[in-house]
Parts: structure tokens; sequence; C-alpha cells
């Protein structure tokens, strides 16, 4: 895979919830890159020590036009949304969550649970599908074994193995987990462009290194993605794709619109409790109250143009 181009997206530190706010690690969005197909955001967090930090309690908040992800790698995190879902997000097993029109949750972080450690992903909605209903759909996918490499395939194909929850855009996500000194080539889509989040020690990308928390993105035109790990122990990433998402979006607090106005109207309604976003039962706590909206108008972003050079 000579001559292909790796862009290394670096994390950056963000809290999240609660007085004793745990942090994530930040990749996506940022300002060299906006979405990887339909994918907006990308949270990498852990392993966190629950007895230090408190976990996670993100109390009731709202959401617009994206779908949220759930993958655990350790612990154990209780969802409830106002659809009426009240389901566990556990390691290896697949929450993914619609919210449309509008949609509010919790998650919550079990008694049980010593280590958390996981990511939190959202997918973009295109325009004729983000205003639809609310919807929760969970699916565990069974390991697939290649090549010194176990994969678990919760969204799209990768490998042979296809999970069945459905998209609004042709997506990829793949948990792949590397043997020692293992290499594997997998087969991928050229019409889809990819980024590999390393979790755990190092990996080779098509020839570029990739540390713990960095994303490596991969333009479209690849049939063949090669993944090699050089070290003594197991390494581990997420892989994500899909087919560039062309629509310019709105991103602000929880929201993905297409205009300023969108998410005006969206933080109004929320601040009203409008039934736009129905009630989250079972969660003892007040809502979040939306932040401030910025004294400027929130412009749509997409992409940047892709500069060559240097991978790093």
């Amino acid at each position: 895979m000579s001559g292909v181009h790796v862009d290394v997206l670096t994390a950056r530190d963000v809290p999240l919830g609660g007085p004793r706010a745990m942090t994530v690690r930040r990749t996506l969005p940022q300002r060299a890159r906006t979405l990887i197909g339909a994918w907006c955001f990308i949270d990498h967090y852990g392993p966190d020590d629950v007895a230090g930090t408190g976990g996670m309690d993100v109390a009731p908040h709202p959401h617009i036009g994206l779908q949220t992800v759930s993958w655990l790698f350790s612990g154990e995190i209780e969802h409830r949304d106002s659809l009426g879902s009240h389901a566990f997000v556990r390691p290896g097993e697949l929450n993914l969550m619609t919210g449309g029109h509008g949609i509010s949750h919790t998650e919550v972080s079990t008694p049980d649970t010593s280590v958390l450690h996981g990511v939190q992903l959202w997918v973009a909605l295109p325009e004729e599908h983000r205003n639809t209903g609310r919807d929760f759909r969970h699916h565990a996918p069974g390991p697939v074994r290649r090549d010194g490499a176990v994969l678990r395939v919760f969204l799209g194909s990768l490998a042979g193995d296809t999970s069945p929850v459905p998209t609004f855009t042709p997506l990829l996500g793949a948990e792949i987990v590397l043997d020692p000194h293992a290499t594997t080539t997998l087969g991928t889509d050229p019409s889809f462009e990819h980024g590999l989040l390393v979790d755990q020690g190092t990996m080779r990308m098509a020839g570029t290194t990739l540390h713990r928390a960095e994303l490596g993105y991969l333009g479209p035109g690849t049939e063949q993605l090669t993944l090699t790990n050089e070290t003594d122990a197991p390494a581990r990433a997420v892989l994500v794709g899909g087919t560039p998402f062309e629509e310019r979006i709105v991103m602000w607090w929880n929201f993905v619109g297409r205009s300023h106005e969108d998410i005006v109207v969206a933080r109004q309604d929320w601040e009203a409790a409008s039934e736009r976003f129905g009630q989250v039962d079972g969660y003892p706590g007040e809502r979040i109250p939306a932040p401030a909206l910025p004294n400027a108008t929130i412009a749509p972003r997409g992409n940047p143009t892709r500069s060559k050079g240097s991978t790093r």
C-alpha cells in the first residue's frame, strides 16, 4: 500500500458531566476533519477508575439530527431514553439510539462498575432522514477470527460478517484486536473513507504508525486495508467508515442541524420542556440545562479540502 496517504488526528481532553467530571479524549470533530463518512463525533474514555472519578452520570439531555453509538471495552452503563428504552451498555454489545426530530436520554455507570472504558460515537443523519422518529437498537456481534485478528462488526460489513442493524447512509463500525506481531489485510469498499482509532497498543495502518488515542484517516479509493501490530502485546482499535457525507452540518452542544436557526429552535424547545424531546423516567435528578448560544451565527461545516504532503 505504498503511496497511500494517512492523516493522523490527535485527541483533545474534554470533561464530561458531573461535579467530578470524567475526562474523555475527543478526536472528532476537529479543525482538520468534521466527518468520516457520516461519523461526526468520536469520544474515547478510560480505563477510568470509577472509585476515583465517580464514573459516568449524565442527566437527561437532548439530541436532534443524529444517532448515538455506544461501545464499551469494560464496565457497564445504564441507558434510559424518552422512547421508553431501558437498556444496559456492556462490552462487545452495540447500543444505537436514533434521535432524529428529538429524543432525550441518560447515561449512568452501574454500581458494580469499577473500570469504565469505551467509545461514544455519533452519526449525522442525512437531510431526508434527519427528522425521523425516535428509535433504539441493540446488537451483540459474534467474534470473527481472521489472520491473527479478532473482529466484532457492529455496523455494516467487514471480513464476511454483516451487522443486522440498519443505517441511513452506508456505514462501517468494528472493533479489531490484533495479536502480538500479527498482520491482517481486510477487504474494504473503495467508495468508503475510513478512520482507525487506536485504543490499546500501537497499530500500523497502511504503513503509518498510530499510537494510543490517535485516529488515522484514509480517504476513498482503497480496496484493502492492512493493519499490523509490531509490539509484544495485543493491540485494539475501532474502525469506522462510510461514503463521504457531502452535506454541510451545524454541530452545537448535542444537536446536529443544517443552520443556526435549527439550533436556536432546538435549544428553545429543550428549555421549554417541549414534547419534542419527551421525558426520561427513572433518573433521580434534574435535566441538564442548555448552555448559552454563542454571540455569533454558527456556520455550517464540512470537511476541508484535503492537502497533500506528509502523513503525520
